[in-house]
């Protein structure tokens, strides 16, 4: 098979591989219907984190189920499935209580930009619609496998609630899906922080009410002259920046929560500031697979269309391209189709 290896930070190339095979009886292989570039993917792509050797990339995907191994049940081959960038028994105490991305079993997906793609886990991970979907769904459903899902988290952690005003930190694809969940969970008030226009308006189509283009300090003052000099309820970061970070934590109001999902980088809390704010902070890798079944039916019934964070589409082979669009902020979210 052909699928996507890191060599050094900005050199991607699309290569053969090995194709995958069952090596546990908890396996599948997939033959990958779509994947994507994640702005994670990003950091290593940009030298911000080591690369190390050559290695294979890729976390979201959705498919089709090739094979399965002797203890998968709860999927069969050709049936239309998407999982989680973190996968999951889906038994162990950790999942039971809602947080599969720290299973006892867990591994993180790195290898699915690519044509096939074996998933450890898949009993508990994988998720199978009724039917194949139509194909103006997939980008959608792709979503869902990690950046909805990790909006949705985000705003879930912030504690957003009916009639609440919510923050969102970071115009990506997770802090604009962050948008789609604020206002599906019943904020009254959405106040997108962003400086590019096609994300602002992606953003306002999603349910934002205001647009805050100032960063840093300016922007925390904007988002108080917002909110009567208080604050707001409700914080999604979604960057994993220092900056990010202290934007976010200064944005809430005392007794506010923040949910922050943006992979911290150089990111440091000071404990007595945190004390004396009364905010709650929550965060880490979105336990998607908890929220799967109920994302996939907003898909499928119309509800939502976080798709829309495609706005560039290539084939598998031109995976580079997808990488320096992104990179060069040309795209919000490149979609990836062998």
């Amino acid at each position: 098979m052909r699928g996507a290896v890191i060599h050094a930070p900005g050199d991607v190339r699309f290569e053969t591989l090995d194709d995958p095979e069952i090596s546990r009886p908890t396996d599948a292989v997939i033959r990958t219907v779509a994947t994507c570039v994640c702005g994670s993917d990003l950091w290593p792509y940009r030298g911000l984190e080591p690369v190390g050797d050559p290695h294979p990339m890729g976390h979201e995907y959705v498919g089709i189920v090739e094979e399965v191994g002797a203890e998968v049940t709860h999927v069969r081959p050709g049936q239309f499935v998407v999982g989680s960038f973190a996968t999951s028994d889906n038994t162990c105490v950790n999942c039971r209580n809602g947080w599969q991305s720290s299973c006892l079993h867990r591994e993180f997906m790195s290898t699915c930009q690519a044509d096939y793609v074996r998933i450890p886990n898949a009993h508990g991970t994988l998720v199978a619609t009724d039917e194949h979907p139509s194909g103006d769904l997939v980008p959608s459903l792709l979503a869902v496998s990690d950046v909805m899902g990790t909006g949705w988290y985000a705003a879930l952690a912030a504690e957003v609630k009916p009639g609440a005003t919510a923050v969102v930190v970071g115009d990506g694809a997770v802090g604009l899906c962050g948008v789609i969940a604020a206002k599906e969970l019943g904020a009254e008030r959405i106040i997108a922080m962003s400086r590019h226009e096609a994300r602002q308006k992606l953003a306002l189509e999603f349910g934002a009410t205001d647009i805050v283009s100032e960063r840093g300090e300016d922007g925390v003052a904007r988002i108080k002259e917002l909110t009567g000099g208080i604050g707001a309820d409700s914080v999604l970061e979604c960057v994993g920046t220092a900056e990010s970070m202290r934007q976010a934590l200064h944005s809430a109001r005392p007794g506010g929560n923040v949910g922050f999902v943006g992979v911290p980088h150089e990111v440091a809390v000071d404990g007595v500031e945190l004390f004396f704010s009364h905010v709650g902070l929550r965060g880490g890798p979105a336990p998607v697979r908890r929220y799967l079944p109920d994302l996939i039916d907003r898909v499928l019934s119309g509800r939502i269309n976080p798709g829309k964070v495609f706005d560039l589409t290539l084939p598998l082979d031109q995976v580079a391209e997808g990488y320096k669009a992104m990179d060069e902020r040309r795209s919000i979210k490149a979609l990836l189709k062998p």
